[in-house]
């Protein structure tokens, strides 16, 4: 009896998991996809596809577009576009673009960017813009031999991938160099051709996956045809061809400082004491992982809304950002503090690989419009204030957390979410926005005082 129920119960997960499938689901129409969508998972079919017209683009030539960002549109889902003001870097004034869901972001980096204009604002300093990408491959056989071999091939790996680096050339960028590493100590038989590449104001991502694809596919070749190798050593196999988003060269430097005395800002804490905390703070960062990755998460509520705003890949700056953030062995910081002969000095060493052309840079309106924003920069001119409007946030949340706290600031920006969750009126939005200016904001005591108005 168990056996045959659970036969039954099987038979039934089954049979659901399959009524929940559909062959050939990307050749549908759109809104035959959503007609399944709404049919198959939600309970109220005509609500659900209401809510996905609603952010549908009334400009029709406009919708196409964002529908051919990725496959199997549906809707758009949108994040708030904000502005943070009065950033002053290298002597120049920028407002930059914000795109971000998280409450305060826009609000602290800001206040950062204005307490610094009046200290000197932020200087940047582009370290260097070096790309890697790799061909991953295997060699069964005698490693002088593929040393001998690598080196007869390189030129050919030039010559023949110049149809691709012909106008990254022009320009000023292409391929810089193609190393053979040799990795059989940790798995046997594995190397690379290891590739650094310089791609200017382009990201580079399909330049140099191309290039890694025609090197191995020129290696592969060439290798048959090498009379050193024996019949076995000419059978390289190519196991893939990829950029990396690990870019420890692609390097930005971001920095602020200003007298120890000058940090007070009237406050009730000395400059002095402020500075003190302040090092304090970061040092602990420096050496628990635990702290590391919040510290460096506030980093990356910057750096990610900036690098989202200008049409970016923030997934890859965020791999590239973590990666280097445990590059001797540890998790650790991504920004630095000290006092040095009087002067207090915060700043941050960080690997940014953007682009300002190609990508959704030329397609996106509200990218492009973002863009113009920051007076059109190059990528070094991004990779520059991306990397301030990271260290901006840091500071604004290492501030807040050894003065007032975090939830002080970040409860009352929080304390609009909550009033529109609960569908509060403009009346009573204004009376508990004045009524919570000198209380602590809470989930509950925000509904209680809500139910006490509209009682």
């Amino acid at each position: 009896m168990q056996k045959l129920l659970a036969g039954t119960l099987y038979l039934s997960s089954k049979l659901q998991v399959m009524s929940k499938t559909i062959s050939g689901f990307s050749k549908l129409s759109k809104s035959k996809k959503i007609d399944w969508i709404v049919d198959t998972y939600f309970s109220n079919a005509e609500d659900a596809k209401s809510i996905l017209k609603q952010y549908w683009n009334t400009n029709d030539k406009l919708q196409q577009l964002h529908d051919e960002f990725i496959e199997n549109t549906i809707t758009n889902y949108y994040l708030p576009l904000g502005v943070a003001p009065n950033f002053l870097i290298n002597d120049k004034f920028y407002t930059i673009p914000m795109a971000i869901e998280e409450s305060s972001v826009v609000a602290a980096a800001s206040k950062a960017a204005k307490f610094w204009l009046d200290r000197g604002g932020f200087k940047t300093t582009v370290i260097s813009t070096t790309k890697i990408g790799q061909v991953h491959f295997m060699y069964n056989g005698d490693t002088e031999k593929l040393k001998r071999f690598f080196q007869d091939v390189k030129p050919k790996l030039f010559k023949e991938s110049e149809a691709i680096t012909k106008n990254m050339t022009k320009r000023g960028g292409g391929i810089l160099d193609i190393e053979l590493r040799d990795r059989t100590a940790e798995i046997d038989n594995y190397f690379q051709l290891h590739v650094s590449f310089e791609t200017l104001d382009a990201m580079g991502a399909n330049f140099i996956n191309s290039c890694l694809e025609q090197f191995a596919k020129t290696f592969k070749k060439e290798a048959l045809n090498f009379d050193l190798f024996t019949e076995t050593e000419q059978q390289i196999e190519i196991v893939m061809s990829i950029l990396s988003n690990y870019v420890p060269d692609c390097l930005v430097r971001a920095e602020v400082s200003c007298p120890v005395e000058q940090l007070s800002d009237h406050s009730e804490i000395s400059g002095e004491a402020f500075a003190r905390k302040f090092i304090q703070a970061v040092n602990i960062a420096e050496i628990e992982p635990y702290r590391a990755v919040t510290h460096n998460k506030g980093v990356m509520n910057g750096i990610d809304a900036v690098v989202l705003a200008t049409g970016n890949d923030f997934r890859a700056i965020e791999a590239g950002v973590h990666a280097y953030a445990a590059r001797n062995g540890r998790y650790s910081s991504l920004s630095h503090a000290k006092i040095e002969d009087g002067i207090f000095k915060f700043w941050m060493e960080i690997p940014l690989a953007l682009g300002t052309v190609g990508g959704l840079t030329g397609l996106h309106p509200l990218v492009k419009l973002s863009l113009e924003m920051l007076h059109k920069p190059s990528a070094q001119e991004l990779m520059q204030i991306v990397a301030v409007a990271g260290l901006a946030q840091n500071f604004a949340a290492l501030r807040s957390l050894t003065t007032t706290g975090i939830q002080q600031g970040h409860m009352k920006m929080h304390l609009m979410n909550i009033l529109n969750q609960f569908e509060a009126n403009d009346k009573e939005k204004l009376k508990l926005t004045a009524y919570f200016k000198t209380k602590t904001v809470t989930h509950n005591a925000v509904i209680e005082r809500l139910k006490e108005l509209r009682s």
